[in-house]
Parts: structure tokens; sequence; C-alpha cells
């Protein structure tokens, strides 16, 4: 598999405050990777780094072969980094923003095709401020593909999302993967991680303390002799809730 991303030793300091400690760690093309860990740990500072928003005190990132230290301009134009959505010109509507962001990476963009890839193209004339937070989870989605990018940043993107709404961006997320996009993810649900990526670094107190996949993971710690103090049901009540509530992509 090809490197995409590699981190060696990242180091960032806030004054006498070490936030991210020596961590290293690979990224492939085409992986949904996820960045897991507990508020303040360093997962928001490490990816920020890498998308160029944050400054490092030491160590090497490479980006697709482009040296942070170096070409940072070119790793800017081929990642796309998710806007929080309190970020978007809440009067213009779907298409006007994505013309405006077309024109701000002053590239080409059809954004019928783009709200289309998010199940949006019957919201393409709605003010975004009109719509749900699914809507605008999916649309924030679909403003970092705009540069066509081969690698996004997903900053906990179905926080506060109902379950059938965050069902259907994993679906989403699963879907930009399939046509060759790496995707970089950072959750607080584990469940998400579970389902969505391929290999997960735990990031806690500023270091890595365990990289690999979900299953190899759920492995090693039932390996311990680990059980959990409630059986397990082939089901749970989420998904009790999708069932019910219908498992159709719904206008949320």
């Amino acid at each position: 598999m090809n490197k995409i991303i590699s981190v060696k030793n990242l180091v960032k300091n806030y004054r006498n405050f070490e936030a991210v400690k020596g961590i290293s760690f690979e990224v492939y093309e085409g992986e949904i990777f996820g960045l897991l860990g507990p508020n303040g740990a360093g997962k928001s500072t490490t990816l920020e780094i890498i998308e160029t928003l944050r400054p490092k005190t030491s160590g090497e990132i490479v980006v697709n072969g482009f040296n942070l230290d170096k070409d940072p301009e070119s790793i800017k134009k081929i990642i796309g980094v998710q806007l929080q959505t309190s970020g978007f010109y809440p009067g213009l509507s779907l298409i006007q923003l994505i013309e405006l962001f077309g024109g701000l990476y002053n590239q080409p963009v059809d954004p019928m095709e783009l709200l289309r890839l998010v199940n949006l193209e019957d919201k393409a004339a709605s003010k975004f401020k009109d719509m749900s937070g699914g809507q605008k989870q999916r649309f924030s989605i679909a403003t970092t593909l705009i540069n066509k990018p081969k690698i996004i940043f997903l900053d906990e993107p179905t926080t506060g999302l109902d379950p059938q709404a965050r069902r259907n961006l994993w679906e989403l997320i699963k879907d930009i993967r399939s046509k060759g996009t790496t995707v970089i993810i950072t959750t607080h649900y584990m469940d998400e991680a579970e389902q969505l990526c391929d290999r997960i670094a735990i990031i806690d107190e500023g270091k890595i303390i365990s990289l690999d996949s979900p299953d190899k993971m759920i492995d090693d710690l039932v390996s311990t002799g680990f059980e959990r103090p409630k059986q397990v049901k082939a089901a749970n009540l989420e998904d009790v809730f999708i069932h019910l509530t219908g498992k159709e992509m719904r206008d949320e």
C-alpha cells in the first residue's frame, strides 16, 4: 500500500505545555484512518498541523510526497478540510455557496453534480440556514470535495446528529472513500470508528497509545480475558430506532 501521509516525531508545544509529544504514524492511500482520543489529547492539534493550519514545534510531515516545511502550498491544493457549519453564509443557497467556494479555489465546479453526490440536489435552491443538522453536515462534506482532493479531513462530522442522519453520513463517507479519496476522521463515537475506519490511532496526553485496525484492537482486548459486564445482543437500541423509523435516506 502507498503511504499518502507520513508523520515522524511530531511535537507541538504551547510555552511550557507539550500538547503533542513526538508522535509518528502513517496513513495509506485509499483508507479511512481514525484519530481518536479524549478532549485535549492532541488529536485536533495534530490534524491542524497536517492541514497547514497550525505551525509545529518540530518533527517531519510529508503529504503525498510534499514536505510540509518546504511545500505547504502544494499540500493545500490536494486536501479538503471540513468547515464547521457556522462557517457558511446562512442566507446563500447551496448553489451560491458552492460557486463561491469554487471561485475561492479557482476551480471549475458543477454545483448540481456535487450536490447529487451528497443527496442534496433537491435542496439546491434552499438557503443554508433553512436546512436540518444532517443536511448541513452533508453539505459541509460536499465543500471538502470542490477542489477534487486526494485527502479529506473530517473533524467529528456526526456530532449532534440523530441516529438516522449519522448512518446516512457513514454511507456518504464510505462512498467517498470508494471513489479513491483518503479520509482522515476524528470522532468521539466508538461505534462510528468501528464501522468506518480501516485503522485507528488512539491518542492520549499527546502520545499514540495504540495504532491498529478496530478488529485487531478488539481481539487483543478479548485475548486478555476481558468480558463485557452485560451480554452482547445481536442488535442494539440504535438498530431498533433505525428499523422502526425507516432505513431509507430521509430528509434529515
